[in-house]
């Protein structure tokens, strides 16, 4: 994807390395083992839908072992708190570059969706760190992929974490990167429009089979507005963007992911959508380029 041309985002900031504690109340003996080698994407229980990337044993931990993640109602928190360090420059390197710039575009994309609305279009913040940070969310951890942070409306990255998708499971390519971020960034515009709030006051009463239902539709929304935010920008698509993209979505699978860790997939402990979802969300907003063919809460949508 071609955006060398565009002007970093000046809505970054970075924390630099150890810029926060390690995770309060369950994770702890081999969770922090496991968290330590493995990428993973918070889900529901921070309250920020994301990318669940979680490979091996450490999958197979997290759906069917009895320690689990215990990040619940974590959003009041832990309030970012800025490293302070002179030496942390955000966007001083290849990797941030490029994030700082797909940030930058996905500002002008949504400011000119919104405006055709008759609305504002708030940016988000994409902090990096490196290893460990804050976030308004509570601690962040390199183990944890990128993330959105609803709290404080910001996005947080460590940029090692491209190196795990490619590695690890084979999704590479700088679209495949810009979709991360992307998707992260349709997070945002969820919580903008109050989709977000939303879902978790239903999540609230549900079982949990139906909050993670609610979140998958959260997930696949979000992968649908990357879509849209590179359907309007398809001057600046490459040959084989579209099929990093797709490639991409795919390997996040919940299905793919769980039969990659030697279990059996079952649906009511999905909580980002199975490869094909994931793929067909995406592929309608990359199609369509219009936010209103997101709607993933339709009946029968998903």
């Amino acid at each position: 994807m071609r955006l060398d041309d565009l002007d970093p985002s000046k809505n970054v900031r970075d924390q630099g390395r150890g810029g926060g504690g390690g995770f309060g109340g369950g994770g702890g003996g081999g969770l922090g083992l496991l968290l330590s080698f493995l990428p993973m994407l918070l889900g529901r229980k921070l309250g920020c839908g994301t990318i669940l990337l979680i490979g091996g044993a450490a999958l197979a931990f997290f759906y069917f072992g009895g320690g689990g993640l215990q990040l619940a109602d974590n959003t009041g928190a832990g309030g970012f708190q800025p490293n302070g360090s002179s030496a942390n420059v955000a966007c001083d390197t290849e990797e941030e570059l490029f994030a700082c710039q797909v940030l930058a575009s996905t500002e002008q994309t949504w400011e000119r969706l919104f405006a055709q609305r008759g609305e504002r279009y708030r940016p988000t913040t994409l902090t990096f760190y490196d290893q460990s940070g804050q976030s308004g969310c509570g601690a962040a951890q390199a183990a944890m992929g990128p993330f959105y942070c609803p709290a404080d409306q910001g996005v947080y990255l460590d940029t090692s974490f491209f190196r795990e998708m490619s590695t690890r499971l084979g999704a590479d390519g700088d679209f495949a990167q810009a979709y991360v971020i992307a998707h992260e960034v349709g997070h945002h515009i969820q919580n903008l429009t109050g989709i977000a709030d939303q879902v978790r006051n239903d999540q609230r009463t549900a079982s949990k089979a139906e909050g993670n239902a609610l979140q998958v539709r959260m997930e696949l929304q979000a992968d649908c507005y990357a879509g849209v935010w590179a359907a309007q920008n398809a001057d600046r698509m490459e040959p084989g963007d579209v099929e990093e993209g797709l490639n991409a979505a795919h390997a996040i699978g919940d299905d793919t992911l769980m039969r990659g860790a030697g279990q059996r997939p079952v649906e009511s402990m999905f909580t980002h959508g199975t490869s094909e979802q994931r793929k067909e969300w995406l592929r309608k907003g990359l199609e369509t380029g219009d936010p209103a063919a997101c709607n993933s809460f339709a009946e029968g949508a998903v």
